[in-house]
């Protein structure tokens, strides 16, 4: 079974995007900021992360570039998942290294979707 990292402060956000992860048949661990999230990766590498960008202590951006220069973790598939839904943060986070974006709100399909399709490889 696929492990799925959740990065998300909004509580309801995070519960939710993990609600929708599981329901599908994946297993999902969570951190509440960019700072937790590498802390845990360090722990157990996942095989995707859902990444919001906007966070206390480390935003997404940072986390993104971090995973992607880390010989380690430069493979994992990272899905920013954010309310920045301007073509520009779009394009920035791509430039990050991001897989995918997807803004919010999303369709629950289109986030399970993308994160099934990124897992396939």
């Amino acid at each position: 079974m696929s492990t799925v990292l959740v990065v998300e402060d909004s509580v309801t956000q995070r519960e939710m995007i993990t609600d929708l992860l599981k329901g599908s048949g994946l297993s999902v661990t969570v951190a509440g900021d960019g700072v937790e999230a590498l802390e845990k990766i360090q722990g157990h590498r996942p095989d995707l992360v859902v990444l919001d960008i906007v966070m206390p202590r480390m935003n997404g951006y940072e986390v993104c570039r971090r995973l992607k220069a880390d010989p380690k973790t430069q493979d994992v598939p990272v899905v920013m998942c954010s309310s920045k839904g301007e073509e520009f943060d779009r394009y920035w986070g791509m430039k990050q290294g991001a897989d995918a974006y997807i803004a919010k709100p999303f369709q629950p399909t289109e986030l399970v979707g993308t994160v099934k399709q990124l897992l396939r490889g």
